[in-house]
């Protein structure tokens, strides 16, 4: 079984295959771990991170609460900082994670922020 990719890896070669982010339209990924969660908003086509936000950073401050209203914290954090950074469209990208429970409140946290995707 060491050499089979696991079943998330090749959800997310999928995924990967079919949406990448431009100068015009960054992408969103989505890192979520047992302790905490990461986005990251990323230009593929120069390689660069433009934003990024994550429950365990500094200047997250909600850090009561469930894993699911930290989720919509992050969001809301990595909107802020993309509007600031003039980003307002982006393409959403779970990373082969399903579209349900924490992934799905960043994204909702996302939106209200004032994202677009």
């Amino acid at each position: 079984m060491a050499g089979k990719l696991s079943r998330r890896d090749r959800i997310k070669r999928g995924i990967r295959k079919r949406i990448s982010g431009s100068s015009a339209r960054p992408r969103l990924s989505v890192y979520r771990s047992n302790k905490g969660i990461y986005a990251q908003i990323i230009d593929d086509v120069t390689g660069k991170t433009l934003v990024s936000a994550s429950s365990l950073s500094k200047d997250f401050s909600a850090t009561n609460g469930t894993k699911s209203d930290q989720s919509v914290a992050v969001g809301k954090l990595v909107a802020e900082k993309a509007i600031a950074a003039g980003i307002k469209d982006v393409v959403f990208d779970r990373n082969g994670y399903l579209y349900h429970g924490r992934v799905k409140s960043l994204a909702d946290g996302a939106r209200e922020g004032g994202l677009n995707f």
